[in-house]
């Protein structure tokens, strides 16, 4: 249309003075829905193929993840934009048959305009498949995008993290809060575009029908944009609070699945039931708070969408009265004001997904935003060749500043040589041990490894030089011989079924129904406690590292089986550098040098005969132990 046409008279000056203010409106409603929210934290986390800036407004993250998909994006909007075409096109074709067809008994292009409609609404399904299959398609593929990286950042974030977060809580920010990302990456853009060209559409149309209703649905507009922006900020924050009930459910349900032998032990299921209820009874009055700000605000808003209508036809009423208007022009302009009312219905449905998904979506960028405190510095040095020579020198840790449970701690242990760690439970036997492969970062002093700061060592090249095998021991829910595979993923067949034989464990395989391929289960339930020891151990041969960590190794084992695993473990010890942390005292006779450590730190070193010579605490447990068998 052109601009002249706009400035030629001064009725039209009019309609081109309401247009720039209904436009203005109109991108006023898009910036606060979208810019409105955004979070000033300054922490920077890049992850993944794409490098997202973490550090960037809320909106602008979220708007990072449609890049890899842009190709169909695009033509979701574009299949988007032809939908609003035929649904403004409809009323216009309406006032032509209205006005020029029928008044003039043009019946033969009468039907070819019912066959014109029949056709745009034929290509408008299409269209609409389209928006609704691929447009879901992209929410979904941006859904797994964000939760792999999610996935890969927790991967990445150090013990400490875990100390302080509940498992339930972080699988509900993996699942549940994501699963809404998917229909607000989906239904979002399209609702806003969408309605932003069948907003600007039928008020122009309507303009140029009647400048009249027109200025009415204006000054009725803003009352619109106010009521939802209001209410977009209150269903937020109800939905947020939704969010976190659900993570604490989780946390509970995921506590009393873990623990229901024991609950079964004590007879505590009552207990159980009772401590879930509480937890869900939050749960229903956060979401019936959702609830009732989402009814204030669909309620609210029919009742300003039915005034408009009325407002249209009492409007319209007058001035075919004071003729000047025609009953086809009202009829038209009734319909216009239906197409002016289905986007702002789409805005209301965008408010509540924009809600409840950038609810989730904030919860998914605090996770991302979390710094690691363990990383590697610029310029890390990898080593090919490690002969195992550790020294500890004047180190001091603490889990937080209040207490110190490490302080001023020194050690030398050569290469190849074994060094057995006792003392009473939390001495700091284990922590020792933790912050070798860099587990934790130390407070004060330095640990070195062949005479590298372990700071200065990539934590991938540190750690693959390291075995470890904890008390508590974790198995996978898949099959013997993953678990075993797991200590080095590229392993062949014949070299697992060797490190199954060196920790003890191929005879009772084989006895098993399935053999290698038998399912542990859940935490590796379907074995016993021996045999998922055994199993732990055979990873650590399989990965045969230059340094051993052997943190009560033998402690679920019989006294038959102890004996042969004390003979594969000292066979992989030999020329290998090996801590180990023991209780039984017996295991640890042939040791090359025992520390004693209690809180007070370190009260002795030596071999076994020469603390057994001192009399001192060794002695004492030495003594204790013995006597009690």
């Amino acid at each position: 249309m052109p601009p002249y046409f706009f400035v030629n008279s001064s009725k039209n000056i009019k309609h081109y003075t309401m247009l720039c203010m209904c436009t203005v409106a109109v991108r006023m409603l898009i910036y606060r829905l979208c810019l409105g929210y955004q979070d000033e934290e300054t922490h920077l986390r890049y992850n993944g193929s794409m490098m997202i800036d973490f550090n960037r407004p809320l909106l602008a993250i979220f708007a990072s993840y449609y890049r890899p998909h842009w190709r169909l994006f695009a033509a979701d909007m574009l299949c988007a934009l032809l939908t609003a075409a035929v649904d403004l096109a409809f009323p216009m074709m309406t006032k032509y048959t209205l006005d020029r067809l029928l008044p003039q008994g043009l019946y033969r292009f009468f039907f070819v305009m019912i066959g014109l409609m029949l056709l745009l609404y034929v290509l408008r399904t299409g269209f609409s498949y389209f928006v609704t299959y691929w447009g879901h398609t992209v929410g979904a593929y941006i859904e797994a995008d964000m939760r792999q990286d999610l996935f890969n950042h927790l991967q990445e974030l150090s013990f400490s993290f875990y100390d302080n977060h509940r498992t339930g809580q972080i699988m509900s920010r993996v699942t549940n809060d994501l699963w809404e990302v998917t229909e607000l990456a989906h239904h979002g853009p399209e609702d806003l575009f969408i309605s932003f060209i069948t907003l600007m559409g039928s008020f122009v149309l309507i303009l140029f029908i009647r400048w009249e209703i027109a200025l009415a649905l204006l000054i009725l507009f803003p009352l619109l944009l106010f009521h939802t922006l209001r209410s977009r900020s209150r269903m937020m924050q109800v939905s947020r609070r939704v969010k976190e009930r659900t993570g604490e459910i989780n946390v509970s349900l995921e506590s009393s699945i873990s623990g229901a032998r024991v609950a079964k032990a004590f007879t505590n299921e009552s207990y159980e039931a009772d401590k879930f209820r509480q937890g869900n009874l939050g749960f229903k009055a956060a979401k019936k708070t959702y609830y009732r700000a989402m009814a204030n605000f669909h309620c609210r808003l029919e009742f300003i969408i039915h005034i408009l209508n009325v407002v249209v036809i009492g409007l319209g009423g007058l001035l075919i009265m004071a003729h000047k208007m025609g009953l086809t022009e009202l009829i038209t302009c009734n319909l216009f004001v239906n197409a002016f009312l289905q986007p702002i219905r789409r805005l209301a449905n965008f408010v509540e997904q924009y809600t409840t998904g950038m609810a989730g979506f904030g919860r998914f960028v605090e996770l991302m935003r979390i710094q690691e405190d363990i990383t590697d510095k610029p310029g890390a040095r990898d080593l090919s060749r490690v002969r195992g020579d550790i020294e500890y020198q004047d180190v001091s840790f603490s889990y937080n500043q209040d207490v110190r449970v490490l302080e001023h701690i020194n050690l030398r242990i050569p290469s190849g040589t074994t060094l057995a760690l006792v003392g009473p439970s939390g001495g700091g036997k284990t922590t020792i041990c933790h912050l070798l492969p860099r587990f934790y970062d130390i407070r004060e002093g330095r640990i070195t490894l062949d005479g590298w700061d372990i700071r200065d060592l990539s934590l991938t090249s540190l750690r693959s030089h390291i075995g470890i095998v904890q008390q508590e021991v974790f198995l996978f829910a898949g099959s013997i011989k993953d678990n075993i595979r797991y200590g080095r993923i590229n392993a062949r067949a014949e070299e697992i079924l060797q490190a199954a034989k060196q920790a003890e464990i191929h005879e009772d395989i084989l006895k098993m129904p399935q053999g290698y391929d038998t399912i542990v289960g859940e935490r590796g339930i379907k074995l016993s406690g021996g045999q998922k020891q055994r199993v732990s151990i055979a990873r650590v041969f399989l990965k045969n590292p230059p340094v051993l960590i052997l943190d009560e190794a033998t402690s679920a084992l019989d006294s038959a089986t102890e004996l042969k695993i004390q003979r594969a473990l000292e066979t992989l010890s030999q020329g290998r550098t090996t801590l180990i942390i023991a209780h039984r005292l017996s295991t640890i006779r042939k040791a090359d040098s025992i520390v004693v450590i209690d809180d007070d730190g370190i009260r002795q070193q030596g071999t076994h005969m020469e603390l057994l010579a001192q009399e001192g605490l060794y002695a004492s447990l030495y003594a204790a132990q013995f006597s009690a068998l």
